[in-house]
């Protein structure tokens, strides 16, 4: 093997090295994903079907939202406050893009929690409902399940009056002239409310418990890795052959002309042997 080969050789293995580590990290990563996925599916089985509790038992007066306490159901009593109802656009559900009706709610404690209270299609001839359900009016007993509020969005996405672009707690306590009465750190989602009243908006699905493509991802990562250096093998075995049968073929083309040359020698030889005679 000449020193041409071997540099060329070493460059098949580094990039065979290179891009396994680039695999090995976008495996970790999707296996850092699963993990994550794995989390959030257990918090939902361990909370979603627990018995709802006073709102104040998980979030008192003053305090924060816990994120283990995602998906827990609590009750609320008080009043809705409907001339502050704003709608989040862009939710998928139903196969469109959705609206999802917030309507603040002034507890018995003097405090206000956002309840979301279910979906709206589009329009049928606007892009915002053609109607919005109005909320029991007076004194509502509220149950749901504690969300933690969404970021701002992003690259300053706006969106028309009486609507926000995400469910930002401290925009929409802005929005609705509640900020520092409002929880800041979590709302609810509505599974039901006394009065019930004859029309509500579309109820809420329930969260998916698909554990992701993420596991297989990271398997199929690895995978590739190992194909990376089969390849590099299989280059390096098949130059190898090549170079063999090269050698091969030179060896029986030089063997096919040695007789040749020998023959004539012989011929020759007996040429002149008659000439002397």
């Amino acid at each position: 093997m000449n020193k041409e080969t071997a540099l060329r050789w070493s460059g098949y293995v580094a990039m065979a090295i290179v891009f396994a580590i680039a695999c090995a990290m976008l495996s970790n990563w999707q296996f850092s994903r699963n993990a994550e996925r794995d989390a959030e599916l257990t918090l939902v089985k361990n909370n979603y079907s627990r018995e709802a509790v006073p709102l104040a038992e998980l979030i008192p007066e003053g305090g924060a939202f816990s994120p283990a306490d995602e998906w827990r159901p609590v009750e609320l009593t008080g009043e809705y406050l409907t001339d502050k109802t704003l709608l989040v656009r862009n939710r998928p559900h139903g196969g469109t893009s959705a609206f999802e009706v917030l309507v603040p709610l002034r507890t018995d404690d003097g405090r206000v929690v956002l309840v979301d209270r279910g979906w709206l299609r589009p329009g049928d001839d606007q892009p915002a409902p053609d109607s919005i359900p109005a909320p029991p009016s007076g004194g509502v007993t509220v149950t749901g399940r504690l969300q933690a509020g969404e970021p701002a969005a992003r690259d300053g996405r706006v969106a028309a009056d009486g609507q926000v672009p995400t469910i930002d707690l401290g925009l929409i306590g802005q929005e609705t002239g509640q900020s520092g009465l409002m929880v800041d750190s979590a709302y609810v989602l509505m599974t039901d409310e006394t009065p019930r009243p004859a029309e509500r908006p579309n109820a809420l699905e329930d969260p998916s418990a698909d554990p992701g493509p993420y596991l297989s991802y990271a398997i199929q990562w690895i995978l590739f890795a190992v194909m990376g250096f089969a390849f590099i093998w299989y280059m390096i075995r098949t130059e190898i052959r090549h170079r063999r049968e090269d050698e091969e073929s030179g060896t029986r083309q030089r063997s096919r002309r040695t007789p040749s040359r020998r023959r004539d020698s012989d011929m020759e030889a007996e040429d002149e042997l008659l000439d002397a005679r």
